[in-house]
């Protein structure tokens, strides 16, 4: 289970909560121009834009799970194993390894129109990164800082969907996920009106009535609205503080604490970490279950002209300042 959105305040932010039972190793990257990209069966990127985001290094490779590059062009990849279908190499068209997709888009895009271009010729394809590694269903969702969009590979082809609420979860399909947002139109962060019948007088009980039938649950369609609700509905000022603690706050509404979702065999679904990118300063945010104090990697403060990919182990030990 996984929850990406987006905000704006006076820059635009995108991050995402990870949720899963186990850490593959994450750690921060940032990749560089003239970092060699290396794909299957489409020409190698010797040069491309830069990014930064969450990912796992393997084999030299940047497996990114949300990164954002220096055009302002972001993505997260999220659970979608109920529907996520991959289908062999189709001739004439690009096909992608699912784990190429994040690095061949934010490579050579600078947007979502350019994303759409790209999405008109590629074949995300059946193709795992190694033996070792099964192949993962996702999902996508890429945003600027002006739109974003959804992109499923399903049976029946690929999806692109316009993302009005720019959030994500995980199945069902994205358009269900948006339809099922008519069930809770009465939802409301004012206080809700007497409609009940002229019979009878109600009154309000206690602030926060308007959201009565919020879903409070973990599922991906709960988490969803409620996502949804809590980002459209979200107020804070315009400096970076302000605005990264709102976003903090947005994931936090749909985090998953250690013990209420069990996997079996002693395991226990968490969120692993969040994430937070201001796209337009190329700053990434990051906190993690255990580490409650947000750390921060800036990617102009690197030679994004260099030809290496550089990791920054994540904090995960909790940070305590003492006042005393």
């Amino acid at each position: 289970m996984c929850t990406a959105v987006t905000y704006k305040t006076k820059d635009h932010y995108f991050g995402r909560n990870m949720d899963y039972e186990l850490s593959y190793g994450e750690t921060v990257m940032v990749t560089p121009r003239k970092v060699p990209l290396p794909f299957r069966n489409v020409p190698d990127m010797k040069t491309h834009y830069a990014m930064i985001g969450m990912g796992n290094f393997t084999d030299g490779y940047p497996l990114y799970y949300d990164a954002t590059n220096e055009k302002g062009l972001s993505v997260a990849g999220l659970l979608f194993a109920g529907n996520a279908a991959y289908i062999p190499e189709v001739p004439g068209k690009d096909n992608i390894a699912p784990y190429e997709f994040v690095a061949w888009i934010l490579g050579q895009c600078a947007d979502i129109t350019e994303v759409k271009e790209k999405l008109k010729t590629i074949n995300i394809a059946d193709i795992r990164f190694n033996e070792s590694l099964p192949l993962s269903p996702m999902h996508w969702m890429f945003s600027d800082r002006e739109s974003t969009i959804v992109v499923e590979p399903l049976r029946e082809g690929l999806k692109v969907y316009d993302n009005p609420v720019g959030v994500l979860t995980n199945d069902p399909t994205f358009d269900f996920q948006l339809f099922n947002l008519n069930q809770y139109m009465g939802l409301s962060c004012e206080g809700p009106q007497d409609t009940f019948s002229q019979k009878v007088t109600l009154n309000s009980y206690s602030r926060g009535m308007g959201s009565f039938g919020l879903p409070g649950d973990l599922t991906s369609i709960s988490r969803f609205v409620r996502a949804a609700f809590t980002s459209c509905n979200s107020i804070s000022g315009d400096t970076e503080s302000e605005s990264i603690s709102q976003f903090f706050h947005i994931l936090n509404s749909v985090a998953v604490q250690r013990g209420c979702v069990h996997m079996g065999d002693g395991e226990n679904e968490i969120t692993i970490y969040s994430s937070c990118c201001n796209v337009d300063k190329g700053i990434y945010y990051y906190t993690t279950y255990e580490n409650n104090q947000i750390s921060a990697v800036n990617m102009y403060r690197e030679n994004l002209r260099g030809n290496r990919v550089l990791l920054y182990p994540v904090i995960k030990g909790q940070q305590v300042r003492w006042q005393n």
